[in-house]
């Protein structure tokens, strides 16, 4: 009998193509969120699609994923020292 999964918690970080605009966001299943963005139905990223999954970090606690992504979201300096560590994936796109 194989054991149930684990679950994980992602924060996830999106890029739009067309404009280089960023977002960041929280979730428990990252396959159905992305879909929800490419179809349009996060109001918040719908204006700049299409948008790519270019990071997401993975988590056992739902707690310290909410946090990650609240301080992600609060700090310019983490989304910096994020921005740091991508700097080949944010290079612009030719």
């Amino acid at each position: 009998m194989n054991p149930a999964p684990p679950k994980f918690y992602y924060i996830y970080m999106l890029r739009s193509p067309r404009t280089k605009w960023l977002y960041i966001g929280y979730t428990s299943d990252l396959r159905k969120r992305l879909a929800e963005h490419q179809s349009g139905k996060n109001y918040s990223t719908k204006k700049y699609l299409p948008v790519e999954l270019i990071y997401y970090e993975a988590y056992s606690s739902k707690k310290d994923a909410v946090e990650r992504e609240k301080t992600l979201k609060q700090y310019g300096s983490s989304v910096q020292k994020l921005k740091d560590r991508l700097k080949q994936t944010l290079r612009p796109l030719t």
